[in-house]
């Protein structure tokens, strides 16, 4: 059996000018397999339809963190964003985001790997690139989330909008697929080939690529004016310049996010 080829793409967060450039290069490249690793909707301001087109086209959808907490009926923070980012949803979206799984796992060029949102206990914890050995040992157990299939020595995920790619002296390499709708630093799209042969046990050529995707921001923010959507500085902040709205609205300036050891 050949090498075959899986995009991963994660965090698209309404934004459907940048999902849409991003599957066009998916395309150009004739990769026909698509796996998302959560955060559909929230911050942009077309959610539902890019619920809609990964609903088509992605062959695994896992659960994110805002795909979790936003329809949730039971969710106590609130703001107006939040509710209009809701509503713009339709119910049954609602109701399919919750009910996403929270993992994937697959088999490799002889590798087990696993993806799943932020980190191996819940989608609601963060692990950041500049983790400590604990954290990263742990993105490889298994969990009540997780569930108690095969250990994995590669684990994918997203949630940070921070991509990077790292491996131990054990062999287990951990990355991260960055954001498609809002990365951070370089606010430009980032996803993640993995090339590999597929469903064997035996080890075979294996590689991970990033790979960056220039698109319309701004028209992408005209249309979040046009559609009304609030915190449009905020958005604006994260899309065309990679700076988290938070930061921008605190007034703190940017700067380098290894913190000093």
């Amino acid at each position: 059996m050949g090498l075959e080829r899986i995009a991963l793409i994660s965090d698209v967060h309404g934004n459907l000018t940048a999902l849409e450039a991003v599957l066009a290069d998916i395309e150009a490249r004739g990769i026909g397999r698509i796996f998302n690793l959560g955060d559909y909707v929230g911050k942009g301001p077309r959610g539902s339809e890019v619920v809609d087109r990964c609903q088509q086209l992605c062959e695994v959808n896992i659960l994110g963190n805002w795909d979790d907490f936003l329809p949730d009926p039971d969710r106590e923070f609130d703001n107006e964003a939040l509710r209009w980012w809701k509503k713009e949803l339709r119910e049954d979206q609602w109701i399919w985001l919750r009910a996403l799984p929270f993992c994937h796992d697959f088999v490799l060029s002889g590798r087990q790997i696993r993806l799943f949102h932020a980190s191996e206990t819940t989608v609601h914890r963060r692990v950041r690139f500049d983790h400590d050995e604990r954290e990263f040992l742990g993105m490889f157990e298994n969990t009540e989330a997780t569930g108690d299939g095969p250990i994995p020595n590669v684990v994918g995920y997203g949630d940070t909008h921070d991509a990077f790619y790292e491996v131990d002296l054990g062999g287990r390499t951990l990355f991260n697929t960055g954001s498609v709708g809002n990365s951070m630093s370089d606010p430009t799209p980032v996803y993640v080939i993995l090339e590999g042969v597929p469903d064997t046990p035996d080890p075979a050529p294996f590689s991970i690529q990033f790979v960056r995707v220039p698109y319309d921001a701004a028209g992408e923010l005209e249309i979040a004016r046009d559609l009304g959507m609030p915190d449009l500085d905020g958005y604006q902040s994260e899309i065309l310049h990679g700076i988290y709205r938070g930061d921008f609205h605190a007034n703190t300036p940017p700067t380098y996010h290894r913190p000093p050891r």
